[in-house]
C-alpha cells in the first residue's frame, strides 16, 4: 500500500448541474480532476512547471516544482468511483516506464538533469453524491 497524504483538502463540491455534465463526459471529468489536483498541489506550496506536456514517447499530466527545488512528475487519475479497482492501480509497471521515459525526455529538453526528482500519483474521485476525494501519493514509484 502506498503512503497517502490528505483527503478532501479544500476541494469545492461542483454544483449539481456541473456534476452531471462531468460524470457524463470522461474527457471533461479528466480535465476537471487535473485542475483539482493542480490546485491541491499549489496549496501545498508547489509551483506548476508544465501541464499536459507531450513528446513522441508519452505525456506528462503535471510537472511541478516543490519549494526545495525537487521536480515532481505527477500522474493524475480521475474516476467516478473505485468500485472495480482503486484508481492508483491504473499506474501499473508499463505506465510507470512510459512516464519515466517521458520524464527523461523532459529533463533532457530543458537541461534539468541535475535536479532532484520524484514521481507522484494523485487520484481524484468524484462520486455521484458527496464531496470529491483527492488523495496524493508522494513518491508513488521509483523508475
Amino acid at each position: 500500500m502506498l503512503p497517502r497524504i490528505g483527503r478532501n483538502l479544500g476541494v469545492s463540491r461542483p454544483w449539481p448541474w456541473m456534476r452531471r455534465r462531468l460524470l457524463a463526459d470522461r474527457q471533461r471529468l479528466g480535465r476537471w480532476g487535473q485542475r483539482q489536483a493542480e490546485r491541491t498541489l499549489t496549496r501545498r506550496g508547489c509551483r506548476t512547471i508544465a501541464r499536459n506536456w507531450s513528446a513522441a514517447c508519452g505525456e506528462l499530466d503535471l510537472v511541478v516544482c516543490e519549494t526545495d527545488g525537487t521536480l515532481v512528475f505527477v500522474e493524475v487519475k480521475t474516476r467516478r468511483s473505485e468500485d472495480f479497482a482503486p484508481a492508483e492501480a491504473a499506474v501499473n509497471t508499463k505506465k510507470q516506464r512510459k512516464i519515466a521515459r517521458t520524464a527523461k525526455r523532459f529533463l533532457t529538453q530543458y537541461n534539468l538533469s541535475d535536479r532532484p526528482l520524484r514521481f507522484d500519483v494523485v487520484t481524484v474521485i468524484l462520486p455521484p453524491y458527496g464531496a470529491p476525494c483527492i488523495t496524493h501519493y508522494p513518491a508513488a514509484f521509483v523508475p
